[in-house]
């Protein structure tokens, strides 16, 4: 039996609660923030900043969950979920953005369809995602 974590898309990397992190950080396995960052993210799988993490960087990856303090540019290649803990102050763009009822965001959303992949959701879920973000950042009513 070989080991579960031969590849990097298998790995998981947790930054823990009392770590302070300031710099660029760059890999290629996915990442759980439990502590404080400042400075970059580069990612090139998921990265996911969990209720207690906090965050002052720009985010780029793959997928990107925001539950906890999130102050920065997020851009994705695959999606931005933007959960009901979360306080994101920055812009998003992705092919696909959710945002939950509860989150707090102040912000501009960029969706580029064309890059959305074959498994699409169905045709009125954009446009009510879209709406849905301008109501959450205090675009519409």
């Amino acid at each position: 039996m070989g080991n579960p974590y031969d590849t990097a898309t298998e790995r998981t990397s947790v930054l823990g609660p009392t770590l302070r992190f300031k710099g660029e950080l760059h890999a290629d396995e996915e990442l759980l923030i439990r502590g404080q960052i400042e400075g970059s993210i580069t990612h090139s799988q998921r990265v996911t900043v969990c209720p207690e993490g906090v965050v002052k960087a720009s985010i780029r990856a793959q997928i990107i969950a925001v539950e906890g303090t999130v102050e920065g540019d997020l851009q994705a290649d695959k999606a931005v979920h933007v959960k009901g803990t979360a306080r994101l102050k920055g812009n998003i763009q992705a092919p696909s953005v959710s945002i939950v009822d509860g989150a707090q965001f102040s912000g501009n959303v960029a969706m580029d369809v064309s890059k959305r992949s074959a498994v699409q959701a169905p045709s009125g879920a954009v446009a009510d995602g879209v709406a849905h973000a301008a109501r959450s950042a205090g675009l519409s009513k």
